[in-house]
Parts: structure tokens; sequence; C-alpha cells
């Protein structure tokens, strides 16, 4: 057995060695703060880009639902009346007039990004019908991401 004795000297360097080895917490400090500049540089503009995307999304969704509404209107001579509603592109109304000639148009409605069901208006208040989204608040008017999306944009 050969065992070779550590001296004092060669312990304190490794000590040494160890210790210099890790980060000083200045260096850890000047990290987070870089890191939190970055963070209130880029966070807002993600935080936009989230709003505009549902409002892109909102504004898709209108438009498959008026294109579904035309081909109602196409099929049936008229648009669904305010109380069968937007209902009527996925199951056929039994309320009166009863379309003859319906067939499904959507496979399910959508509700909008903001997790509500569209608003549809027979008669519309900006066109002959009006399908709506009330934008972030749920509220009508607004603007920014509040803003209504709506078939007359």
């Amino acid at each position: 057995m050969h065992s070779t004795p550590t001296s004092p000297g060669r312990l304190a360097q490794r000590a040494r060695k160890l210790a210099q080895s890790g980060f000083t917490l200045i260096e850890l400090m000047v990290v987070l703060v870089i890191i939190g500049v970055l963070a209130a540089l880029i966070v807002p503009n993600v935080l936009d880009r989230a709003d505009d995307a549902r409002v892109t999304a909102a504004r898709t969704d209108v438009n498959n639902l008026m294109q579904a509404l035309k081909l109602y209107k196409l099929d049936n001579q008229r648009y669904p009346t305010g109380e069968q509603g937007l209902q009527a592109l996925i199951a056929k109304p039994t309320a009166s007039p009863v379309p003859p000639n319906w067939k499904p148009y959507l496979e399910k409605l959508p509700n909008d990004p903001w997790g509500r069901p569209y608003q549809y208006l027979n008669p519309g208040v900006k066109g002959e019908i009006d399908v709506m989204s009330f934008g972030a608040d749920g509220q009508a008017g607004g603007d920014g991401k509040n803003a209504d999306v709506g078939s007359w944009q």
C-alpha cells in the first residue's frame, strides 16, 4: 500500500481553487439585472402580439361565419332569423321559418378568442346581418384590444 501524505500547503491550495471556481454575489446580481432589463423590453412586445393574434383570429372566425351564412342564404333564400341564430349553421332550425334546403354548414360553432360566443343580429345594425365579437372586455364598443370585431370591418 502506498499512500502519499497531503501537505497542509496542498490542502490550502485546493481550498482556494474551490472558492475561486464559483460566482461572486456581484456577478450573479449583474446577470439578474441584465435579465430583468431584457425582460422589461421584450415582455410588453410579446403581450401586444398575443392581443393582435386574438383580434386576427376573431376576424378570421367572423369571415368564416359570414361565408357559412351566405351559403345558408343561397340554399334557403334567407338568413337565419335572430331567434334561430348561428345555431342554424350546425343544426336544422325547428322554429319558423324552417329552411327548405338546409344542410350542415359548420361542424361546430367557434367561441371568440376570449372564450365567449359570437353575436348574431338579424336584422343587423351595420349591415343586413351582423356577426361580431365584443373583444377582450366582452362589452359593446371599446377601443384597442377591447374593440368590437365585426362583419362590417
